[in-house]
């Protein structure tokens, strides 16, 4: 037979004659002359997975494409394809090949280069074969015109410059009458106008409103593809084509995403396709998967085009028809874009919170059509596929409004008794969320937290329960009292595993205690508008109204006291309990008896010998208030010390002002700010952390977002000393920070220290609720004398001042230590002030000197230091920062996660640390846990370097967190 006819190919891959020369290759002959020997090619298979270098590679198939024989090119065109890559340098020899195949008569080789191009074609392959691919495309075989129009996406999108050349050569192949042919021009269309919105994109903001010459072309042709596809919608049965019933599924769903490219933001090519659109949606049968694929597709378009709202919500029942289906993929991909379709919404403005004009327009929209599937999607939740559930849980959150909030809350409240503990926390900050926004009341919403609390109150977030603890603050008398009832009998009946509801629970007992010794008694709504009081409720039951008895002093003491007697009482737990006990003192005074009373004041006493230095502290504070509050002096402690926490020697009257001062310690708390609350629960709530001009970085990891920061109200100071607070004054949602003055002499008087500007210490004052400290004073220049004794802990020295009382542990400002041998020394106790570098030692290079050891956090056991070093001498602006940590609490610290934040004018490389485990100090054998962290100040010379921090691990079965500011860096040296 001629080798240039036809090639009929059986079961093996190859002619008659070709298998007899392979056949008879045994013997030596290798087929005619020029052939490859078969040991070569089938040497194609075994290079596949031998690891044989791109070079070797090339080598055989580059011998087997140049084969004048049809088996020996398939088999090279069939290594080439899966063998290279396109990033293959080698490919280029292949392009002379290429060329030559694609002139070839055979339609059979010309087919197996245009399958080459479409899978391998590079940039400069694409620019040097597209006129010969294009020859191919006016071809007279469709077999061609096929291939020819796969290998042209390839080579177009590789060279987007070339579109408008080919454009008018698609507008004719959609007139060809062969499926095949219109499916691949069809996808050829689609990648040019996606390669014309990505090179929108790139272009300048002046070009985007022009229209690209190719697009306009195909936008003529909207009539035309809407005539196909209602041509393939009434076309009778076709063998050829036929797919479960339908007439050629894959050449409508190509049509269907054209029509969705072409109508996005075309308001007239958008009403070109609303009848066809209609038809495909309500004709097109749904029993078969061919059918679902179409239904799919024309769901998708209906959202993205102009389309009529009759329309839109057609697409959306056609989406609940799929939340029927058996098929989880289906139900999948029904839940999807019902998602998106509730974005799309509320970006459009068409929010369900705004009441419409007419009420028909309501019940016609495509939001009123989704909230009519709401109990299809809270079905879903049932449904034993976690991504069902996962999906129809976004879903559920994108219809909340004010309309259907009970029942969807109550639904989610459903949900969270029996989904993952791992997913219990989001839950929650979305219910909170829901609650903040929709709430009907205030008693719904205090209602919701506390049901909450009572199912995930271990896993929900502390924003959950300042925001609960919030909401009953401002609250008037009647929901307090409510609230403060249901919450003692939620703590009474807990086991003690939901912490969170502990911590809340007792918090308002403490608080709102006097309220429990009276009656309660509340007649809920008849539309069951509480949601606690009728989540029990059986079918045709009304609310029956709730009351609670009056208690007892002493029982309210009994249920908080068991609530913290459990061995496995959280400390949280045990140091709001403390806190409650002395506030109840104070509630109960003149209605409980002397008994009671004196019991709480041994409950606060209790814990003055605690392991735990918080709740030590604590019950000494309090011990001291209510001495206080009854007109004497704390007893001094057992310890051999002669004065007591308040600085006298126990046991005398107190002035009329300290028990003033008791009594107002003790006193209710003010109402919250909802504005400053929500502002600091942003960052539990997804809000970037508060950080609004900082990178962070978490463990080496890149940021995933950074967001501009406000400007700032108020200008910089020169040099390092002003202006660099600006930056950091959204962290703490406080004013602009004033610059600091410049050192005063060592021989100024005391006053001037008192008087200076706030340092950065101020931004520190919210945190540990204190007066903000005296600005540290610049330290001295280098004398030949040794460095005071208080930089041994980064400290720097303070201006002298009078020595303050103890009582300086409440929160008040740190004592100044008195100067010492002609030089200030700082205080060694003092570990909230701002560091600063240690006196550089005289008469040597700073660049020489040993690395600057600053003191960076410590909370919780958990110590870091930084030692500060400079990597290039003629580089001053770039440091390296390697953080050092300690663990004094006696465990080893597990899952260690230490994250730094930087300003706008610092960028920073942060590595992952040496362990996430941290091994008690001193131990032996143990070693230092470091990370580095190399930060460069683009800003040098004019603000100083300062990092915003945030550690977080696990100490003896508790997870702790702690966020500060470190800004002790020598001025002008970092």
């Amino acid at each position: 037979p001629d080798p240039s006819g036809p090639i009929v190919q059986d079961g093996r891959g190859g002619t008659g004659r070709d298998r007899e020369g392979i056949g008879d290759d045994k013997d030596g002959d290798t087929g005619g002359a020029g052939a490859v020997p078969p040991s070569e090619r089938r040497e194609i298979a075994v290079h596949a997975h031998a690891g044989v270098p791109d070079a070797l590679r090339a080598a055989g198939g580059m011998k087997l494409i140049a084969s004048p024989h049809f088996p020996e090119k398939r088999i090279g065109y069939l290594g080439m394809m899966l063998l290279l890559s396109e990033e293959a340098d080698v490919l280029m020899l292949a392009t002379n090949s290429l060329k030559n195949d694609l002139n070839s008569d055979n339609r059979f080789v010309a087919g197996l280069a245009l399958c080459a191009i479409g899978n391998l074609a590079t940039a400069d392959m694409s620019r040097d074969l597209a006129p010969e691919v294009d020859k191919h495309l006016k071809s007279s075989s469709p077999y061609l015109r096929k291939k020819a129009c796969l290998a042209m996406c390839r080579c177009l999108t590789k060279c987007p410059d070339m579109v408008e050349d080919f454009t008018e050569r698609f507008v004719t192949l959609l007139k060809d009458r062969s499926h095949g042919v219109l499916i691949t021009v069809l996808q050829l269309m689609t990648q040019v106008l996606m390669v014309n919105q990505i090179k929108d994109e790139d272009d300048d903001e002046d070009d985007e409103e022009e229209e690209s010459p190719a697009r306009a072309a195909f936008l003529r042709l909207v009539p035309s593809l809407v005539k196909l596809l209602r041509n393939l919608l009434t076309a009778g049965y076709s063998p050829d084509h036929d797919v479960g019933g339908i007439s050629d599924p894959f050449l409508q769903v190509q049509i269907l995403t054209l029509l969705r490219l072409l109508g996005t933001g075309d308001e007239s090519a958008s009403e070109e396709m609303n009848d066809v659109l209609a038809q495909v949606a309500t004709n097109t049968e749904s029993s078969k998967n061919a059918g679902n694929a179409i239904l799919y597709e024309c769901v998708q378009t209906i959202m993205a085009v102009e389309s009529e709202d009759s329309l839109r919500v057609l697409a959306v029942n056609i989406l609940g028809r799929f939340l029927l289906n058996r098929d989880n993929n289906i139900r999948y991909v029904a839940l999807n874009t019902l998602s998106k379709c509730v974005v799309e919404n509320k970006a459009n403005g068409d929010d369900e919170e705004e009441e419409p004009a007419d009420a028909d327009a309501e019940s016609n929209s495509a939001a009123a059509a989704l909230q009519r599937h709401r109990a299809t999607v809270v079905d879903c939740l049932k449904d034993p596929d976690i991504s069902i559930r996962q999906r129809a849980l976004e879903l559920i959150y994108h219809l909340v409004n004010s309309s259907n909030v009970e029942d969807l809350t109550a639904e989610l409240l459903n949900y969270l008794v029996v989904c993952p503990r791992e997913h219990k926390r989001d839950i929650c900050s979305r219910v909170l969320r829901v609650a903040d926004r929709f709430s009907p009341s205030d008693r719904w919403r205090v209602d919701t937290l506390v049901t909450m609390l009572t199912i995930a109150g271990r896993e929900c977030d502390r924003s959950v329960r300042s925001a609960a603890i919030a909401y009953i603050g401002r609250s008037d008398k009647d929901l307090r009292a409510y609230a403060v009832h249901k919450l003692l009998k939620a703590v009474r009946d807990d086991d003690g595993s939901q912490s969170g509801l502990l911590v809340v629970g007792i918090w308002c007992v403490g608080e709102y205690g006097d309220l429990l010794l009276q009656p309660y008694t509340y007649q809920p709504p008849s539309s069951s508008g509480a949601l606690s009081e009728v989540a029990d409720m059986k079918e045709g039951e009304s609310p029956v109204s709730v009351s609670f008895m009056a208690l007892e002093p002493s029982s309210v003491v009994d249920t908080v006291e068991a609530a913290t007697a459990r061995h496995s009482c959280p400390a949280e737990v045990r140091e709001t309990a403390l806190t409650a006990f002395a506030k109840l003192s104070d509630r109960f005074q003149g209605t409980a008896d002397a008994v009671t009373l004196d019991r709480l004041h041994k409950l606060v006493k209790r814990d003055g010998g605690s392991h735990s230095l918080e709740l030590q502290l604590r019950s000494c504070e309090y011990d001291a208030l209510l001495c206080a509050v009854k007109g004497v002096s704390a007893a001094k402690r057992s310890d051999g010390d002669t004065e007591n926490i308040l600085g006298d020697n126990g046991g005398g009257a107190v002035s009329a002002e300290v028990m003033a001062a008791a009594k107002e310690a003790l006193a209710r708390m003010p109402a919250v700010d909802l504005r400053v609350m929500q502002r600091k629960r942003a960052p539990d709530m997804g809000a970037g952390m508060g950080m609004e001009s900082f990178e962070l970085k978490e463990n080496g990891t890149a940021p995933a977002k950074t967001v501009s920061a406000p400007k700032a109200a108020a200008a910089s100071g020169g040099g390092g000393g002003g202006g660099d607070l600006l930056d950091l004054n959204d962290i703490f949602g406080g004013g602009a920070a004033a610059p600091a003055a410049p050192a005063a002499p060592s021989g100024a008087a005391p006053a001037a220290a008192a008087s200076a500007p706030s340092s950065d210490v101020d931004l520190l004052s919210d945190i540990f609720s204190a007066p903000p400290a005296a600005a540290p004073a610049a330290p001295p220049p280098a004398t030949p004398m040794a460095a005071p004794m208080g930089d041994i802990f980064g400290g720097a020295p303070a201006a002298p001042a009078p020595a303050a009382p103890m009582g300086d542990i409440f929160g008040g400002s740190p004592p100044a230590a008195a100067p010492s041998g002609g030089g200030p020394a700082a205080n060694p106790l003092d570990v909230l002030s701002a560091p600063a570098a240690p006196s550089a030692p005289s008469g040597g290079d700073a660049s020489a000197a040993a690395p600057v050891v600053v003191r960076a956090l410590s909370h919780g056991g958990l110590s870091v230091e930084f030692e500060c070093t400079k990597p290039d001498v003629w580089n001053k602006g770039t440091s390296v920062l390697t953080a050092k940590f300690s663990n004094s609490t006696g465990e080893p610290i597990y899952g260690l996660n230490f994250q730094v934040a930087v300003p706008k004018y610092v960028t920073m490389e942060m590595k992952p640390p040496t362990s996430t485990t941290v091994p008690v100090t001193g131990g032996s054998g143990t070693k230092v846990v470091t990370q580095t962290v190399k930060v460069t100040n683009n800003m040098f010379g004019k603000k100083n370097l300062m990092l915003k921090l945030k550690v977080g691990f696990t100490s003896k079965g508790t997870k702790v967190e702690h966020m500060t500011t470190c800004s002790g860096f020598p001025a002008g040296d970092f």
